[in-house]
């Protein structure tokens, strides 16, 4: 049997990914910061494990690595993200600490994750890291300006996830993007629903191989310029 760890998964994408991981029969590893409040998580079932944990607190990501030492993981899934405050150039003094804890939980966490899980991926038969990035983040496709916080710290996660990808050539690193969601983070607007995001990109982390590591796709397959 299959085993997913996912993080940021009483909510939202996260919640979807281990919805469908766990119809599948994998065994699925959830973490959640507040478990007391992951009705829906505890809802899909016996197969499924909640662990609390706040990806920001980096001491908290490498005790449950610690914890789950044993385990072995096939597909870990670096999903929990904020959007962060809506900086202008006039108010970067005002917002600064919030984007500093943007850029905490968006990129320094995933990194931590994949230092704390490393072992158990690595003997695995799937060695699969995915990290999920966001449109957003492509300098090259960037028409719309403004978000600077999201952005930079999805552009500086596809930096990060990238050099990880080099340095460690037993795993298979990949960056996803899920598109314009509707989930809190998305809003109701949004064009795609959670379980088509979802779907697709489960797809695309089944078929990934090693000439995939440290590329990034969009929930389409189509590579995303970085």
């Amino acid at each position: 049997m299959s085993t997913v760890l996912i993080t940021g998964a009483n909510r939202g994408l996260g919640l979807e990914f281990a919805r469908q991981y766990a119809r599948d029969g994998w065994r699925v590893i959830a973490t959640a910061r507040d478990p007391e409040k992951a009705d829906a998580v505890r809802r899909l079932g016996a197969g499924v494990a909640i662990h609390r944990l706040d990806v920001a607190d980096f001491d908290a990501v490498a005790a449950l690595g610690h914890a789950l030492g044993k385990e072995t993981i096939d597909v870990l899934i670096a999903n929990a993200g904020i959007m962060g405050p809506r900086v202008t150039p006039e108010t970067v003094g005002r917002e600064a600490e919030a984007w500093l804890q943007t850029l905490r939980v968006n990129t320094l966490a995933p990194l931590a994750l994949a230092g704390a899980f490393e072992a158990q991926v690595a003997r695995s038969e799937q060695r699969k890291m995915i990290a999920i990035s966001s449109g957003l983040s492509s300098i090259g496709s960037d028409t719309g300006g403004g978000m600077y916080a999201y952005r930079s710290s999805k552009a500086a996660l596809n930096a990060v996830w990238h050099s990880y990808a080099i340095d460690h050539p037993e795993i298979i690193a990949v960056l996803l993007s899920p598109g314009w969601v509707r989930t809190d983070m998305g809003g109701a607007g949004a064009p795609l629903a959670p379980e088509d995001s979802i779907a697709r990109l489960r797809r695309i982390i089944a078929g990934l191989g090693k000439a995939d590591s440290g590329r990034f796709y969009a929930h389409d397959g189509k590579p995303i310029p970085w």
